[in-house]
């Protein structure tokens, strides 16, 4: 006999309410229809697909790229009661002959597999030896050819429409714009779904820009002032940076792994599994990290080089806060940033209608990093969201960025670049408009263009600011075989002409935020913290027993609500939400324990 979703939602997964679109989105996969969901990080995706799967008859088959997350996203559903396996390269022969079996005699209700198994002949032979309950296509815009994180096996995957017409389909992104959203419908045959385009925002996290003036004391001051014994993910752009950065963490003091598709599988299997076990970790990685963690409570993101695009960006910051706690997002960048991915773009072997298409994303990355306005309404307008109101929760809104009349400074800008021959970068061009006499200077005579020296009433980074803000604009370019020099576009004709007046943004310092945000603790009345401490002790001692994260068992907010609520029977406890009826079976006595105890300290 089957469950309604609502109560598969209240007795396994311990929640009383649908959130946003949930109810409907369940609804249409339950009644058998397909559908496209587009929901922000945090926003209950899981939900959608595995409370359908076990609503129907038969096992949900959920296609994801995540081989190194099947193993915790299964411990998490089988915690709550749910039988759940998964097949990919990872499993020994043996493992994988137990978990086919085991889909064959129709002992699970969700399987995890990953798109390379789930398209050969063997696996689909099985499947249809099965009672399929519906796909769920995780991370579905994998399957954008041009996108950030292409995956040429979601190519194939248009195969579950052909050989199981009558099962529906469910394909679900936390990132997609309009033309990738095509591209899912188009290639997944996803033409007949039901869209559900969920709101973008994520209010709890603040975003922050800043331009780099000496980044490694910029991260540390953040660190040390916000987030010092938090979770936390830090992205750069190398594998070099990556593992100098993690190191220089651990030598101020921090507990810091890298991560990069350089590092052994082995060991990035370490880290990770540290990372999502262990507390207050901070993760140096490359972009090949971050796709689809479910740690609830990583407060912070900062981006130590720029994103390509805004689509990256705003999928890596989503990775902070999913459990609607406040969470920020620091990018620093800087004229080189901008300069190093012009130059990517220019060498990219992609044909020129792909260059166009990286070229559009990038400007828009770059306009977000330099606007005066709203970061938020920026970011969502982009997704074709919209917010009537500033946020107030970016560092535009508190604190509004100063500008300037620099109409004067820019045609002294791409005059310089003019006389000296658009062949340098703005290093050179800037010791010329501040009269230097430096080797290079003299060297091509520049001491004698017109330009030597008239730009000293303007420091060095200054001049820095006005290029980086000219090529954010699109007012230069950068020869991508050039080193990095600059070349002017004809979009600055006006401005040389003095046709047009230009107000240019002044760089600030790093801004500290309204409220520092230093631990787990932050919202626990001080009279609490006693209870608080050996609640999460004891769930500490539980995932370590059972060989699974800290969040697993539950979260910080079941652990709050536990403390504002102190439940003291089985009855109070399940009211408690995340508290399901097989948690409740399986930790309950544990907690209860810990809640009825007079010494809270003795308990741990």
């Amino acid at each position: 006999m089957t469950q309604s979703p609502l109560h598969i939602l209240e007795h396994t997964f311990g929640y009383r309410e649908f959130r946003g679109p949930q109810a409907a989105i369940i609804d249409a996969l339950v009644t058998g229809k397909d559908a496209l969901v587009l929901m922000p990080t945090g926003g209950g995706k899981s939900l959608c697909y595995q409370i359908p799967a076990l609503a129907r008859p038969g096992v949900g088959v959920v296609v994801s790229p995540l081989i190194a997350l099947m193993q915790d996203q299964v411990d998490a559903l089988r915690a709550l009661g749910v039988r759940a396996g998964f097949l990919n390269s990872s499993l020994s022969p043996e493992a994988v002959r137990d978990t086919e079996r085991a889909l064959w005699a129709g002992e699970l209700d969700l399987l995890y597999v990953a798109p390379e198994r789930l398209i050969q002949d063997r696996t689909l032979e099985l499947l249809h030896q099965c009672d399929i309950a519906l796909f769920a296509i995780d991370e579905a815009h994998c399957v954008a050819q041009w996108g950030h994180d292409f995956r040429a096996d979601y190519l194939r995957l248009n195969v579950l429409h052909q050989a199981f017409p009558q099962v529906p389909r469910i394909a679900l992104t936390a990132t997609a714009d309009v033309r990738t959203r095509q591209e899912i419908i188009e290639r997944l045959a996803l033409e007949q779904a039901e869209q559900f385009i969920a709101g973008f925002d994520r209010p709890n996290i603040q975003y922050r820009i800043t331009q780099k003036n000496n980044p490694r004391r910029q991260l540390l001051q953040f660190l040390r002032e916000e987030h010092s014994a938090n979770a936390g993910i830090v992205y750069c752009l190398s594998r070099r940076k990556v593992e100098d950065t993690a190191a220089w963490l651990c030598e101020q003091g921090f507990n810091a792994l890298p991560y990069h598709a350089g590092l052994s599988p082995q060991l990035r299997q370490h880290n990770q599994s540290r990372f999502l076990r262990d507390e207050g970790i901070v993760m140096v990685a490359t972009i090949a990290f971050g796709m689809g963690i479910d740690k609830p409570d990583v407060r912070f993101v900062a981006h130590l080089d720029l994103p390509k695009s805004i689509e990256a960006y705003y999928q890596e910051t989503g990775r902070a806060g999913r459990d609607g706690e406040p969470a920020t997002a620091l990018l620093l960048y800087g004229l080189e940033d901008v300069v190093k991915l012009r130059q990517m773009l220019g060498q990219s072997e992609g044909s020129e209608e792909h260059k166009r298409q990286e070229q559009q994303r990038l400007n828009a990355m770059l306009g977000l990093c330099e606007i005066t306005s709203c970061r938020r309404q920026t970011l969502l307008r982009y997704f074709g969201d919209n917010l009537a109101e500033p946020c107030g929760n970016c560092d535009a809104c508190l604190h509004p960025a100063e500008t300037w009349d620099a109409t004067e400074a820019v045609q002294m800008a791409l005059s310089c670049v003019y006389r000296t021959g658009q062949r340098f970068g703005a290093n050179h061009v800037i010791d010329v408009l501040r009269g230097s006499e430096a080797e290079k200077v003299l060297q091509f005579n520049h001491h004698k263009v017109s330009t030597y020296g008239i730009g000293k009433n303007l420091s060095a980074g200054e001049w820095r600011s006005v290029f980086r803000q000219l090529m954010a604009r699109g007012y230069l370019d950068v020869d991508p075989e050039g080193y990095g020099s600059l070349r002017l576009n004809p979009s600055c004709r006006a401005l040389l002409r003095g046709e047009t007046a230009v107000h240019l943004r002044k760089d600030a310092k790093l801004a500290a935020p309204e409220a520092p945000r230093r631990s787990p603790a932050r919202d626990i009345d001080p009279v609490d913290l006693p209870l608080w401490n050996a609640l999460r002790a004891c769930r500490k001692r539980l995932a370590e027993t059972q060989g699974v994260p800290p969040y697993v068992i539950f979260h910080d907010a079941t652990l709050r609500e536990m403390v504002a609520r102190r439940p003291v029977t089985e009855a109070q406890l399940l009211e408690v939400t995340g508290v399901g009826d097989s948690k409740l079976a399986r930790f309950g006595e544990e907690f209860l324990a810990v809640l009825r105890a007079e010494d809270y300290e003795g308990a741990i």
